[in-house]
């Protein structure tokens, strides 16, 4: 399998964020598996006809949102995305109970609130 990216030097929209939406994008759909090696940075740069801080700025990007990791010299692979969602999701949820407690919502009005905001984000 070849990882096969196009830039479009053109678009209003920035290079890197145009690398970090297609790998994200490929991995979340399975076109690139679990466990697939990634080109080096310098390697994806020249292939791109990008700077390689620009690569390493996107590989940067997927691996804060769990779409990479790297694993030390052996290099960057597509991560259990999946799995990486689940903690992200379950760590914004803790942190909106602990704030809702805070504020001194009832967990009913918790609930409704949070039901409302999923409503918003899913039935648009």
């Amino acid at each position: 399998m070849t990882l096969t990216i196009a830039v479009d030097h053109g678009s209003t929209t920035a290079p890197y964020e145009q690398l970090r939406a297609q790998i994200s994008e490929r991995a979340r759909s399975g076109r690139l598996p679990v466990g697939y090696k990634l080109p080096t940075v310098r390697g994806l740069a020249e292939q791109l006809g990008l700077a390689a801080n620009t690569v390493a700025k996107a590989y940067k990007a997927l691996e804060a949102d769990g779409v990479i990791e790297t694993r030390g010299r052996h290099g960057t692979f597509v991560a259990a995305a999946g799995d990486a969602a689940t903690r992200r999701a379950a760590t914004a949820a803790a942190q909106f109970a602990e704030e809702a407690r805070r504020l001194g919502l009832s967990r009913e009005a918790a609930e409704a609130a949070l039901n409302e905001a999923l409503r918003a984000a899913y039935d648009s």
